[in-house]
Parts: structure tokens; sequence; C-alpha cells
């Protein structure tokens, strides 16, 4: 497999930002963050070579299989705890370590782990969550990568969930959120029965403790 970080940084190339604003959060969207043969080459590398699982997880009190594969990939010691489920990590495959560099380089920011989840279908989703867990700290920055099927990101405040905002996540496109995003907002993967690829998303952070 290639290099990921190859020639000029992001950011000398002029990477394009769209600042999505809403109150009480800040999360800038680069649709283009990969040209299409950095993600067609890492789709392709993640889709073989992760160590995707399908888990149950805890809902509502009772054991339900989680709606998609997940992988969790961060420095040694750095568990991680979701809905009932603690995650061990796995070592960084170079390839991995090369995007952790580049993205850690253009956020300005360290991350420690990634939870990679794909869907490989329509029917699987994400719900409803924050990723307001102790262990983030109180502003945590999340950056997530996108390969694959394009799939809509929607986004409610907590305080009215009336108040929506959604965004189509195309393939190699990158989306940053950090301040009091967590704090205040909540955000899901629907799903999308008219959607037969599959998405892999890969969302680095950092984590201070274990959960």
């Amino acid at each position: 497999m290639s290099d990921l970080i190859v020639g000029r940084s992001d950011r000398e190339r002029g990477a394009t930002a769209a600042e999505i604003e809403l109150p009480d959060a800040s999360l800038s969207y680069y649709p283009a963050f990969l040209s299409l043969e950095q993600k067609t080459e890492l789709n392709h590398w993640l889709t073989a070579h992760l160590n995707w699982r399908q888990a149950d997880i805890q809902l509502f009190g009772r054991a339900v299989r989680e709606p998609r594969l997940t992988a969790w990939y961060a420095d040694a010691g750095v568990d991680y705890r979701y809905s009932g489920r603690r995650l061990q990590p796995c070592a960084w495959p170079e390839p991995l370590e090369q995007l952790r560099q580049r993205i850690s380089s253009f956020t300005r920011h360290p991350f420690n782990a990634l939870l990679a989840n794909c869907y490989r279908h329509g029917s699987d989703y994400m719900g409803w969550h924050s990723d307001d867990e102790r262990s983030l700290g109180p502003a945590p920055v999340i950056a997530s990568l996108s390969l694959g099927a394009e799939r809509t990101f929607v986004l409610r405040r907590k305080a009215n969930h009336r108040e929506k905002y959604q965004l189509e996540l195309a393939d190699g496109s990158l989306l940053i959120m950090q301040g009091t995003t967590q704090q205040y907002w909540q955000h899901a993967l629907p799903r999308r029965l008219r959607v037969t690829q599959p998405r892999i998303n890969l969302t680095f952070r950092q984590v201070f403790s274990a959960a």
C-alpha cells in the first residue's frame, strides 16, 4: 500500500472546509479530504485488513446485536466503553499509523485511538448518541473520515429535538466535531434502505482514561 502522506501537506494544498453554523457547536467539513486514488486504495485495504467484529450491546437493558461492524485501534492500555461494551485495543498497523499522523497534523490535535465502523448496506445504522463519555474529556475533538457509499449524517439539539441539521457525507470526506458539540448535540446515521454499497467510517479521538 502506498504512503497516505504524500507531497505537500493538506493545508499547503488548500483543503477547503465547509463550516457548519450551529449554535453551541463547532463543526468543519472537508468534502474532498482524500484524492480518488487515496480513498479507493484505503477503502480496499480497510475492508480486507481491519479486525471487524459484530458484537452485542446493551440497549434499554437488553442485549441486542450491533447494527454494524466495528474495530478498535489504540495505543497500548487505551480501552473504551460504550453501551455496556468494553473494547480492548488492537495495535496500530502501519497504514493506520500513517493516517493517524496525517489527520493529527491536519487538525493540529493528538489522537491515541480509532473507532472504525463498517456499515455493510443501508440497513446498518448508528442511533442517536453523543460522544460525551468522561474518558474523552469535556470538549472532545472527533475527526471522522468517510469512505465508500454516501450516507446521511444527522444532528439534533439535546434541548430541542425538533432542531436538526443533516449532511451528506461524501466518499473521502473528513468531518471534525469539537468544542461543545457533544455537550449540546446528538448525532446519528439513520437507515437508508436504497443504499446497497458499504460505507466505512474512521473516528479518531483522544481517550484520557478508561471509561
